[in-house]
């Protein structure tokens, strides 16, 4: 097994998809390791630290692309402009490909369909279902811890007005209020670091676990009235609901949404389109300076009118679509997806070689492509196949 690690090339992304740490695991393992020049520079491992620990430097990364028999990256496959080319162009029929595809989403579902047509098999991490034993294995938990505190730290620091309660000689300025859609991994944490900045804090998830969460978190749960039965899926997750369901859901969070300082967006349903939550409607009635992060936009996004990939105001409200929150913070959130990376590949390595067991959950909910096809549920029924 030949394990390739390319320098990522989205914007301001300086993760990287393992570390000298776990590259002397995968040299245990008995693999060869490339790395790309620099790939870890972003994020604080020099290249010195990966060649001790038994990897080859690369220096061209279509020499990476051609040697390695699995691909192991944090973002999807994207046009590389210092070679002209697709990263997809550089993959080779029955080469792995391990990574955040985010296949449901829209803007992707090309780059799956040309993957599939390439030959690649390809396993997206947003796909490792949340069950005991997948833990060590969850990618997605792990970026949603960095990207629940560091989007807070963003929401603060657009925000034109203090967020704590402030006593001063001037008077009193009371706390902001924050409210958190989706009281997951991220959304938890997002509460966390509002409340410990200062502001008054409030939930929302449709799941009874997620509404534990908020109280659990020390803040106020809004009731979006939405029944459990039609809420919960397997292994916990959050269900699509009913058309009528979802109205009524946007009805409730239209008359608290007016009251709100930061609006942080977290409500994914794995493997499927977020769910819309605040519409452009609900973002006229904001006050002015008011901050939306909306962390689903991998996804589509919770807010109807969140900027895909950049930040933006709209109605005198500071919309934040950063793709890549996580990569903000990437020494920590590096030595996290490293980590979670090698569990997965020595769950999926058997004999010194990855060897798919087609009917471990696992791989059933994380399998993209295949034999030149797609076989992604969630993406299958996003693109209408």
């Amino acid at each position: 097994m030949i394990i390739g690690i390319p320098k990522e090339i989205m914007h301001e992304e300086d993760r990287v998809a393992a570390t000298p740490e776990t590259v002397a695991e995968y040299v245990k393992l008995g693999a060869t390791v490339l790395v790309e020049k620099n790939a870890g520079a972003g994020a604080f491992y020099p290249d010195a630290d990966y060649v001790a620990a038994g990897a080859e430097i690369i220096d061209d990364v279509e020499d990476l692309y051609a040697k390695a028999s699995v691909i192991l990256k944090v973002k999807e496959p994207l046009f590389n402009d210092a070679k002209g080319k697709h990263e997809i162009e550089m993959m080779h029929e029955g080469q792995y490909l391990i990574t955040f595809i985010h296949p449901a989403s829209p803007v992707n579902w090309q780059m799956v369909k040309d993957m599939a047509a390439k030959g690649v098999i390809s396993i997206t991490l947003d796909g490792i279902p949340r069950i005991s034993r997948a833990q060590s294995m969850d990618a997605l938990s792990s970026m949603s811890t960095c990207a629940g505190y560091k989007g807070m730290i963003m929401a603060a620091d657009r925000l034109p007005w203090f967020i704590p309660n402030i006593m001063c000689a001037a008077g009193q300025i009371r706390p902001a209020k924050a409210l958190v859609l989706g009281v997951g991994v991220a959304g938890m944490r997002a509460l966390t670091t509002a409340k410990s900045l200062g502001a008054q804090t409030y939930g929302a998830d449709i799941r009874p676990m997620g509404q534990e969460s908020v109280g659990a978190c020390g803040a106020k749960l809004i009731d979006v009235e939405v029944p459990a039965e039609l809420a919960v899926g397997p292994g916990g997750y959050a269900l699509r609901l009913p058309d009528d369901v979802l109205k009524h859901e946007q009805e409730v969070l239209a008359k608290v949404v007016p009251e709100m300082d930061i609006i942080f967006c977290s409500s994914l349903i794995p493997g499927k389109l977020a769910p819309i939550l605040i519409t452009e409607e609900m973002v006229k009635t904001m006050k002015p300076g008011s901050v939306i992060v909306d962390i689903a936009i991998d996804q589509g996004g919770n807010c109807e009118i969140t900027p895909k990939g950049g930040i933006e105001q709209k109605h005198g409200v500071t919309i934040i679509g950063t793709k890549n929150i996580p990569g903000i913070l990437p020494t920590s959130s590096t030595w996290m997806f490293a980590n979670n990376m090698l569990e997965l590949v020595k769950f999926m390595t058997k004999d010194g070689e990855i060897a798919l067991d087609m009917d471990d959950e696992i791989i059933k909910s994380a399998l993209t492509t295949i034999d030149g096809k797609i076989v992604h549920a969630g993406a299958l029924e996003a693109m209408g196949e």
